[in-house]
């Protein structure tokens, strides 16, 4: 350590007294390092390899690349790897993963300056690594100098642990750093599981208090998922169905021989039903079918299931009967005794053909909302229009239910309970119920009940209210739904953008701007918002038209 004390063996001394030439190939060195790594970085493309010594002929594609540069690049290739220096050759793992923070820092650094004082919207999603470390990824969305909406990555941030004050101390630090503030955020989204555990519900609250015009609004097709999730761990009955419907999806395609089992016995059943007239035939008709399965995170696919499943009925249950009896393990046979046991019982009936028509309205609102350009207004009354029908299900389909259920259990040999006896075997008489309470009221109208009051929690009133503001100014069709009380309620609704002077000058605005667009066919067929800034911007109407292009 006796000789760090010297100054001239000090590194500012060594690297002052380098040499011109070790200056130039420190350069070169490095310019090839760079231009490698972002190669590899704007192709998504992984830089080490298994074997990055000399004699490898599979060294990874950060030296693979470097070797290509050094071949075409006279200057480049005097000075890299192997007419370098051991220890200063710039390749390691080490230097690869600093070019990268570089080339990081300078792109966040760039998008945060094109942000500069504008408005923007934060999304957050938050995951555990594969080392399980808890870490935050966060985007801005915001609309550039050209007009046109970005969406860009900025970091991801290590969090210790997912409370909503940790989170919002990581963001508040990340957004610091970066010369922004929270101030300028007029929008805010975050995974809507963690929404339903709380923790981001709390990061939402946390964010609305220190800004109150960053409104939080979630995926709509995200959200209707969370609301059949939500009524599937509240409601008991519900809950067991579809861990039932699970567990024999599960048992049934566990062996490709039963899965053939289904086919042939479903291909029998149709002959013979064709045969007897029962059943027509024609293109596209009686195709085969197999049990889908459903997906964890998609709950619209349990209606595939399900449909699936009130198709093939007879043939698993055969299945189920076999596997019961020559199962090939112990736990395969006791699932499929509890599974026939559970399909013997009319609430299992009734649960299928109920979650079956629920799932039917959410699952076509599901895909209306995931379609690419979906105009917000069209989604929130779409989402209306699913809980009319919903109440109107409730309203007036028990009835019509109950026909479907009894044809089903007729035809598939499954007891049918009298309505009007008590259900199950009650204790205490002064508390007895029907049968018909119990599917009506129990199941039927609670579980509509709880699926409408989910729909309502989850679509708030103030989503609804700036969606349907913000239409006012929706330039599709021609400008067809084009309303200047709902442009200014809208603007209205973030006082921190306009002052009162300029509310009372929107309107003027919006009205010059309207004739001024009215006679140019270059804003006859946008097809949403963002189409019409970037137009704003093209045409120079945002420097004639400030207040509206700002809305």
């Amino acid at each position: 350590m006796s000789h760090l004390m010297k100054q001239d063996e000090h590194i500012d001394e060594n690297l002052n007294k380098s040499t011109k030439e070790e200056k130039i190939a420190n350069y070169y060195r490095l310019l090839g390092s760079v231009m490698s790594a972002r190669f590899c970085l704007e192709n998504s493309l992984p830089f080490c390899g298994h074997d990055e010594s000399e004699e490898s002929n599979s060294q990874g594609i950060f030296l693979s690349v470097l070797k290509l540069i050094s071949t075409n690049h006279s200057e480049i290739g005097k000075y890299t790897l192997g007419k370098a220096k051991k220890n200063n050759k710039l390749t390691s793992p080490m230097i690869q993963k600093e070019i990268i923070e570089c080339f990081a820092k300078e792109v966040t650094k760039n998008i945060c300056e094109e942000i500069k004082d504008d408005v923007f919207g934060l999304l957050v999603d938050e995951s555990s690594d594969v080392s399980m470390k808890e870490q935050m990824a966060v985007v801005v969305r915001f609309v550039d100098k050209f007009g046109v909406v970005r969406e860009n990555f900025i970091g991801i941030v290590h969090v210790r642990d997912t409370a909503s004050s940790t989170l919002k101390e990581a963001i508040d630090s990340l957004i610091a750093n970066n010369q922004l503030s929270i101030k300028q955020v007029r929008g805010q989204g975050y995974d809507g599981a963690s929404n339903i555990r709380g923790e981001f519900n709390g990061l939402k609250a946390l964010i609305l208090k220190d800004n109150p015009s960053a409104y939080y609004i979630h995926c709509f097709a995200h959200q209707l998922q969370l609301v059949i999730v939500a009524v599937a761990k509240k409601h008991p009955g519900v809950k067991t169905f579809y861990e039932y419907l699970s567990m024999v999806v599960t048992t049934v395609s566990a062996s490709c021989k039963w899965k053939d089992m289904i086919r042939e016995t479903k291909k029998a059943r149709v002959e013979k039903e064709i045969l007897e007239g029962e059943i027509k035939t024609g293109k596209g008709l009686n195709q085969e079918v197999s049990l889908a399965r459903s997906g964890d995170t998609r709950w619209g696919s349990h209606h595939r299931t399900i449909i699936s499943l009130l198709r093939l009925f007879p043939e698993v249950v055969t299945v189920l009967q076999y596997v019961k009896e020559d199962g090939d393990c112990s736990q395969q046979r006791t699932n499929a005794k509890g599974i026939l046991s559970y399909f013997k019982k009319l609430e299992f009936v009734f649960y299928m053909h109920l979650m079956g028509d629920v799932l039917s309205y959410t699952n076509a609102l599901s895909k209306h909302l995931q379609q690419k350009g979906k105009d917000l207004l069209e989604a929130a009354n779409l989402i209306n229009g699913t809980k009319r029908a919903l109440n109107a299900l409730r309203e007036n389909g028990f009835e019509s239910m109950l026909e479907k259920v009894t044809s089903f259990c007729e035809k598939n040999n499954i007891t049918m309970v009298d309505m009007t006896e008590s259900y199950g075997n009650p204790r205490n008489r002064k508390n007895v119920i029907t049968n018909l309470h119990h599917f009506e009221v129990d199941i039927f109208n609670e579980v509509l009940d709880m699926q409408l009051q989910e729909l309502g929690n989850r679509f708030s009133e103030v989503t609804t209210s700036l969606i349907k503001n913000m239409s006012g100014l929706n330039p599709c069709n021609g400008f067809s739904k084009f309303d200047p009380s709902k442009i200014l309620a809208f603007a209205e609704m973030y006082p921190n953008d306009f002052t009162t002077k300029e509310l009372g000058t929107l309107l003027g605005d919006i009205e010059s701007f309207r004739y001024t667009i009215s006679d140019d066919v270059r804003f006859a067929n946008l097809n949403g918002i963002s189409d019409l800034a970037t137009l704003m911007v093209e045409t120079g109407t945002h420097s004639s038209c400030p207040l509206v292009y700002r809305v």
